[in-house]
């Protein structure tokens, strides 16, 4: 099309250089061409700052502007430099720094200005850097968009799943930028041939199944690097943790902590470590628990598993035990290396224990591989040994409860110790205390110790003067459940009649009353009352009764005293031996049969003393003062009785 008239030029200004309004230039030089508008202006050439590299369009500008017949790039070359070099310097720079500013979808808009200067020095490397920057950024718009578009994800899942994935994304760069040497990709722009490698990798169709699998993107960016561009193996792997039973969210955690190389090995591998492992006592269906708790048995070699597991099986643990220990505990067998294991084992035997031993102690709590010498055993044993514990008591505390071994010493220990001492427990009893009875040390302070104490203290009588008694004579009570085992003795008791009081004093005297079963105490019970024709007064002075077998002791004992007629206190009836209960049955007939026949002289009194001292009876002697033998005929027994019956209507309704 063919203006009819001719526009009017613009005015130029020689004092505008050119690399500076190239832009308007090349505009109004291209207007005036079209409608051949001559140029009345000239303008001298030594008055424009020139681009070399850019001198034959700059030429043709410059014919067009001043109509010179042909000037010669060269001649424009030869031309001073009127700017300074330093200027120069700068104005290159900026114009590079604005070229081939990205200006597609997910580009990055840069900005000069934030920029920081070239260095002589450093120019081209951090040029490169930059370069490598910008592209790493338009390679993660590019992954977004096609989670986005492909993938159905969401903008706040592809961005945080993205920033994850900086190794995938530099695999991506290359492997666009190796596909330029393509025939195929030779022309295509570096977007078309970044989205090719990303379809070809499959690699969203793999998120959206690891995310439908329960893993989080952490896990899910963790292992697309660590795959180097080979997808398909986190699908095969993934899926043969399925077949032996890992489930939900720890196939992620098995596939992440497996090890680097996890990824790399074939599933004929692992399923020679999975049979060999089932050889040897590990159930098939615990495979995925000892898998999900220990995955790094998944990175080993089967000569390595080989080799752990032959370090238990040489101390005598046959494969039952071997199955059980590790699927309580699967650290043991592919978290520490084996001087660990030898170290700790060692450790051990010092207390005495053999190997078997420890294999034994090993099989019951695997968790002991857990513990740190250093941090741990050290720290602990130097404190049982100030509280007068020997190495004795320590092994008898290793063997009863290896759990003490394995808890906190600040954070559990030295807390029950000092609740101890202020109830009044001394050093030293603690230290007996603690050998008595172990598990007191794995209970909880707060929620059995001190509960257990306190409901003694309010509940059953006992006083604060003697509760630290109780508490060191018998610390198995703060193992006792206060609503099924303590309150109902205590209930029981004071439905026989007992004070709370008195049955306070009979708890201090013996810990262990609260302890027993109502089913164990009542026939006794019934057996004291109605058949021994005892008084209450008897088992308060005496509630160890309790203790002795009722068909072992009790029965058998009363019946040789009835066949001699004799009557004795329970202490002096129970707590002996049987060849010193027929001693002392033997010598009070003896001194019978001497009183009834009118021989008892001065020199038979003596006599009897002596055999008295003879055969001492453990924990208490005959006192005539005492009446503690009671010369009875049972041929009245009826008044006996009689006499010996209390009152209580409330304990004969409870036999």
């Amino acid at each position: 099309m063919v203006l009819s008239s001719p526009l009017t030029p613009l005015p130029f200004h020689p004092h505008i250089h050119l690399h500076q309004n190239a832009h308007s230039i090349t505009k109004f030089n291209t207007f005036s061409c079209l409608h051949g508008t001559p140029q009345p202006h000239h303008h001298d050439p030594q008055d424009l700052s020139l681009r070399n590299h850019n001198s034959k369009s700059t030429a043709l500008l410059l014919q067009r502007l001043s109509h010179l017949p042909n000037p010669n790039p060269s001649h424009l070359r030869q031309h001073p430099d009127p700017q300074p070099s330093g200027h120069k310097a700068k104005l290159l720079e900026r114009s590079l720094l604005r070229k081939r500013t990205p200006q597609f979808p997910g580009s990055i808009s840069l900005d000069s200005s934030s920029l920081t200067p070239l260095d002589d020095e450093d120019d081209e490397h951090r040029m490169i850097m930059r370069a490598l920057d910008i592209r790493r950024k338009v390679t993660a718009e590019i992954f977004k968009e096609f989670m986005r578009t492909k993938g159905k994800f969401g903008i706040t899942y592809a961005t945080n799943l993205v920033e994850t994935l900086t190794e995938f994304l530099d695999y991506v760069m290359v492997q666009a930028a190796a596909m330029k040497l393509s025939p195929e990709f030779s022309s295509s722009t570096y977007n078309f041939r970044a989205k090719t490698v990303i379809e070809d990798s499959e690699v969203v169709p793999c998120i959206r199944w690891l995310k439908h699998n329960s893993l989080s993107y952490p896990q899910i960016g963790k292992l697309i690097c660590l795959s180097k561009g080979d997808i398909g193996s986190i699908r095969r792997l993934a899926l043969w943790l399925k077949s032996i039973h890992v489930k939900g969210r720890f196939i992620g955690v098995a596939l992440v902590k497996a090890g680097d190389h996890f990824l790399e090995r074939s599933n004929e591998e692992l399923d020679e470590i999975v049979e060999y492992l089932e050889s040897n006592g590990v159930r098939r269906d615990w495979m995925g628990c000892v898998m999900s708790r220990c995955p790094q048995l998944l990175s080993y070699s089967l000569e390595e598993v080989k080799t752990r597991a032959g370090f238990y099986l040489d101390m005598g643990i046959n494969d039952k035990d071997f199955g059980t220990m590790v699927f309580d505990y699967p650290r043991v067998l592919g978290y520490y290396t084996l001087d660990e294991m030898n170290q700790k084992v060692d450790y051990l035997k010092e207390f005495g224990l053999s190997a078997e031993d420890v294999g034994k102690l090993l099989a019951f709590r695997p968790q002991l591989m857990g513990c740190s010498i250093e941090e741990r055993w050290k720290p602990l044993v130097k404190y049982l040994y100030y509280h007068g514990i020997t190495r004795d008591g320590m092994r008898r505390m290793l063997i009863i409860k290896p759990m003490v071994f394995c808890v906190d010493l600040d954070k559990t220990i030295v807390p029950k110790v000092k609740f101890f001492q202020d109830i009044g427990i001394h050093n030293d009893a603690i230290g007996k205390m603690l050998v008595k009875f172990p598990p007191l040390l794995t209970y909880s302070l707060y929620k059995k110790i001190r509960p257990v104490v306190i409901f003694l203290m309010t509940k059953a009588g006992v006083s604060e003067r003697d509760i630290g008694k109780v508490i060191a004579l018998g610390p198995e009570l703060l193992g006792c459940s206060i609503v099924n085992k303590l309150e109902v003795n205590v209930k029981y008791f004071l439905s026989l009649g007992i004070h709370l009081r008195v049955l306070g004093e009979m708890i201090a005297d013996f810990p262990m009353l609260l302890r027993y079963n109502i089913d164990v105490l009542r026939p006794k019970y019934r057996y004291l009352r109605r058949t021994m024709v005892r008084p209450l007064q008897d088992l308060i002075e005496f509630p160890r009764f309790f203790s002795y077998s009722l068909e072992g002791r009790i029965i058998p004992r009363y019946k040789v005293l009835i066949e001699n007629c004799i009557n004795l206190k329970l202490r002096y009836m129970l707590a002996s031996t049987d060849e010193e209960f027929e001693e002392r049955v033997k010598v009070i007939v003896e001194r019978r049969k001497r009183f009834e026949s009118g021989v008892m002289s001065e020199d038979v009194s003596n006599s009897q003393t002596g055999d008295d001292d003879e055969f001492p009876v453990k924990g208490a002697m005959l006192d005539e003062s005492e009446s503690e033998v009671e010369l009875t005929m049972f041929d009245d027994g009826e008044s006996e009785a009689e006499s010996t019956m209390l009152d209580d209507s409330d304990s004969e309704a409870e036999l």
